[in-house]
Formats: structure tokens, sequence, C-alpha cells
């Protein structure tokens, strides 16, 4: 049975990664600072470690006492983040960085590995932490995995589009499910026919556990679903398995704006395409779980849990406004 350590693991990606991993007879020890509630405390079968992952003498002791074969770093927001642990974790047989489709730094459809330019990183952008640089310091992650497995780290990027499904904190697909569960009318922003790409949560986690096995250190692997839909077709899907009718209405940016709303109000709208090409994480054996699949099982957990997105796109009263606007045209 071989060991896994996973820096992060209790929140979102990290607790489908640890899942995962002792789905397939790992030995998982969770690195983090317990300032989350932890789903592992009853399970026998996963190890805490506490400790800050910025605290480059306590990461070594974990290593140290852990003995990790693989290491999966799912809370590397800077480039030192991701400089240290590959220079920490030099000589285990894998170290998977999360980083983020949001590294590449052009529109090309799709997005790939090694053909797509990433974003640039300032030093100031390096030691940022905002939302802005996010990309940024993604990218300048992937340029120090790239240095470290040129000097014989066995290092590798896993790159996620956006990641949804259960336990799913950031709420931007709640906000879509909540509203088609409570309301009849929901505005949709423009035609609806923009994509941005998602990644089902339970397939990072399983990509995440392939390149740690089956990699090749020095490269990147981009992760998304293989069938890409557009806003509308997202939407009319959670309404299908929420069992419900809802009648979408498009709203313009020129009608959003008598309620003070943009296109960008909106949770997962994006002006322009956004795919990542996943054929090189294929190569490896990983498949994408399907969309009404995943739909499902994200809608089961949503109705079990009190997520409901509403600081992360408009107000009812808002968008009720903007229904009622384009009821009068």
């Amino acid at each position: 049975m071989k060991e896994a350590l996973v820096i992060g693991g209790t929140r979102f990606i990290g607790r489908h990664t640890v899942e995962e991993l002792l789905a397939h007879d790992y030995r998982v020890t969770v690195f983090n600072r317990g300032e989350h509630e932890n789903p592992f405390a009853d399970d026998g079968d996963v190890h805490h470690y506490e400790g800050d992952r910025t605290n480059d003498r306590e990461l070594l002791t974990a290593k140290r006492e852990v003995e990790p074969e693989i290491v999966i770093d799912c809370v590397a927001y800077q480039p030192r983040d991701v400089r240290k642990a590959t220079e920490i974790f030099a000589d285990v047989d894998a170290y998977v960085y999360v980083s983020s489709g949001a590294s590449y730094a052009v529109d090309d459809i799709p997005k790939r590995e090694g053909v797509t330019p990433l974003r640039k990183c300032s030093a100031d952008q390096a030691v940022d932490d905002s939302r802005e640089t996010y990309g940024n310091r993604k990218a300048e992650g992937d340029r120090a995995v790239f240095r470290a497995a040129e000097r014989g780290a066995p290092a590798m990027a896993v790159r996620p589009t956006v990641v949804y499904g259960p336990h799913d904190y950031s709420e931007r697909l709640d906000y879509w499910l909540h509203r088609v569960h409570e309301y009849d009318e929901v505005v949709v922003p423009g035609d609806g026919t923009n994509v941005w790409q998602r990644a089902y949560v339970e397939d990072v986690a399983s990509a995440l556990r392939i390149v740690a096995e089956e990699g090749t250190p020095g490269e990147a692997y981009n992760v998304g679903d293989q069938n890409a839909l557009t806003l509308e077709d997202t939407v009319r899907l959670a309404a299908e398995k929420l069992e419900t009718d809802v009648e979408l209405v498009h709203a313009s940016d020129r009608e959003l704006s008598t309620a003070g709303l943009s296109l960008g109000s909106f949770p997962l709208y994006r002006p322009s395409p956004h795919l990542l090409d996943t054929h090189k994480l294929e190569a490896l054996g990983w498949e994408s779980t399907p969309v009404e699949e995943a739909m499902a099982r994200t809608v089961r957990e949503h109705l079990d849990a009190d997520r409901t997105g509403r600081s992360e796109g408009p107000s009812r009263e808002d968008e009720e406004t903007v229904i009622g606007i384009l009821d009068t045209i």
C-alpha cells in the first residue's frame, strides 16, 4: 500500500482527492492548518498532520514523518509555495501541483499544453493574493514545476478549468441550482451561448491520481469536461436533474443595466469561449464523467447542503426588475 500526502485535503478538490486515493488503496495523510472542518476526522484510514504549508520546516517535518511516495499539492497559491515544495519533495515518486486553466495567456480554442502561451508573472504579482493575479501566479507555479523537473524532481502540473461538484464552496454553480429550484423564471445573460468549460471535481481528483502514477515529470495536463455545455444548456440540465420546469429569460447588457447589472454580474459567464484540450490526459487512461451524471450527483448534494450562491450573482430583486422590464417590451 502506497503512502500519499495531500497538502490541503478537507474542503473541495482536496477532499475528493483523498477519497479517490482511498478508493485506490493508498494510505493518506492530510497536511493543513486545521482551520476547516475535517470530513475525515472519524476515518481511521486518513491521518491528519497539522501545519502551515508556507512554513518550510513544518512541511519538511511532515515529509520526514509520513515518508510519502506521492504528494498532491492542492493549496499552492504563490510561486514560492511550488518552488519550496518541489525542493522538499524532490526524492518522492511524484509531486503533482494543482494549477489552473487560468494560467493560459490567450484564448486559443482549445488551449493546449506546450502550445498555448502561459501568462507572465511579475515580482509583485507573485506575492499577491488577489483574484486578478490568480492566473499569473498559477502560470509561474507551472514554470517552477518545469524547472524542478529539469533538476530531476518528479514534478508535474494538472490544469483544471472551472471546477464544480459536491462540496463546492465557491457556490458558482449553486447560484444557478438555487435559482432554478426556487423560481419559475431565471435571467440568463446574453443569448446563453457562452461557453466556459468546466471540470467535474471527481474527474479532477482522478486526474491527479493518474498523473501521479502515469505522468511524465516536467509535463502539464489539462482537465475539463469532455462535453462542454453552454450556460443555457447548463441551466436546462440543472432543471432536468432538479425535476422542475423553468423559463429562461435572456437579457442583453443594455437591458441588464436598467438594474445596475451587466453580463459579467452572473457566475459562470465569460465573454469569450474557454476550452481546454484534454487529449494528453486521456492518453494516460483518464476519462471524463458524462455531464448528465456529474450534474445529477452535484444536484443531489446541493439539495442536502445550505449553499445558495446568493453572494455570487445578482439579487433576486434585481433579477425581477430585469424580468419586469423585458415583460413590457
